[in-house]
């Protein structure tokens, strides 16, 4: 049996006396100098959470904060870019409904033809723009963006809605203006899929929209905004007037699908000059309403430009905060920086010195 002594019993470094002492506080000094070295090349007091202390709960509510704001700050940010495609279209749409409406003060038994070709035109360029997209969503169908408001707009001349209006139209000569305008303004007007033996050019979920159908957005914490134009529905206004269906758009494709549906035998019937009447009434009475609706646009932008622009500087408000518990004073840190490297060097020396003192030294 040995007579050593048995077991681990190495010593910790504040057991070697006066050495051990100097290199503990010497690796000490190592730690803050490690921590100011990373803080004055992030720039940050920590790169964890629980490096900033009390400070931590604060940090993470404020950038929960943040991350909401810009999260309303992009949806009113697509929703305006929804907008402007809007009004780009609304006012080729105008000029569309103005260009038909003007030619209409001239119209004769020559040039009804031409006029009819270029409105069955107008009625499929109508069809197509109220199909259009930004990236994947159709901005006039509201709430059912992802589906055409227009299901099949190649195919509208020959969709119930027109061949019906068409045939009404001719029977123009039989039934007189009175009886051929309210004909076919009942025909724009009805709400009943053709697949149930309705007219109706647009989607089920247009035909008709349910109440507030319009797309809309988070803007704040519990608020939201409705954006967008509905491609069977008015949005802003009110279509009135003698000779509408309630809709400046159905009045549109109405105007277009009646003057699209004439002959030049139908300048002979006794009504012809009656039912052009009517049909510009109707014309006028869309592009003044879509002109309000476009205002109407224009004021929702401006609303949620202002918005965007309040949050914006409420977020900016909160980054300052964030930052003043994120970020280091720099000139402090490099000052203290310089001052503990100093302090190491002055321990690394005084651990050398330590480390050559022998008993010869004092003999």
């Amino acid at each position: 049996m040995s007579g050593g002594i048995s077991g681990n019993y190495a010593l910790p470094p504040s057991s070697y006396g006066t050495l051990g002492e100097l290199i503990q506080g010497a690796s000490s000094v190592q730690t803050q100098l490690d921590s100011l070295a990373q803080q004055a090349s992030t720039g940050n007091v920590s790169q964890t959470y629980s490096g900033l202390g009390a400070g931590a709960l604060s940090d993470l509510n404020l950038n929960a904060e943040i991350a909401q704001n810009n999260t309303y700050v992009s949806n009113i940010t697509s929703a305006n870019t929804n907008i402007g495609i809007t009004q780009t279209v609304m006012n080729q749409l105008s000029k569309i409904a103005s260009g038909i409406s003007s030619q209409l003060d001239n119209i004769t038994g020559t040039s009804v033809s031409t006029l009819a070709e270029q409105a069955q035109n107008d009625l499929q360029q109508v069809a197509n723009l109220l199909d259009t997209q930004n990236g994947t969503n159709y901005i006039f169908a509201g709430q059912d963006a992802s589906n055409p408001p227009v299901p099949n707009p190649g195919n509208i001349l020959s969709s119930p809605f027109f061949t019906q209006i068409q045939t009404a139209v001719g029977n123009l000569a039989t039934n007189g203006a009175a009886t051929t305008i309210a004909t076919t303004l009942g025909i724009a007007s009805s709400n009943t899929l053709p697949s149930l033996g309705g007219t109706s050019p647009f989607s089920g979920a247009l035909s008709p929209p349910p109440s507030n159908f319009q797309a809309s957005i988070e803007t704040g914490p519990g608020q939201s905004a409705s954006v967008g134009l509905l491609a069977s529905a008015n949005t802003y206004v009110t279509s009135s007037g003698p000779y509408t269906t309630g809709s400046y758009m159905r009045d549109l494709m109405h105007g277009l699908a009646v003057i699209g549906s004439l002959t030049s035998t139908s300048a002979n019937a006794p009504g012809f000059t009656g039912l052009i009447s009517d049909v510009q009434t109707s014309l006028t009475g869309a592009i003044s309403a879509m002109a309000n609706e476009e205002g109407g646009l224009g004021a929702t932008q401006d609303s949620l430009t202002a918005s965007s622009t309040t949050l914006g500087n409420v977020t900016t408000a909160l980054q300052t905060q964030v930052s003043s518990i994120q970020d280091v004073n720099m000139a402090q840190t490099l000052s203290n920086l310089t001052m503990v490297q100093t302090q190491l060097q002055a321990s690394f020396k005084l651990i050398a010195s330590v480390q050559s003192l022998s008993l010869a030294n004092y003999v």
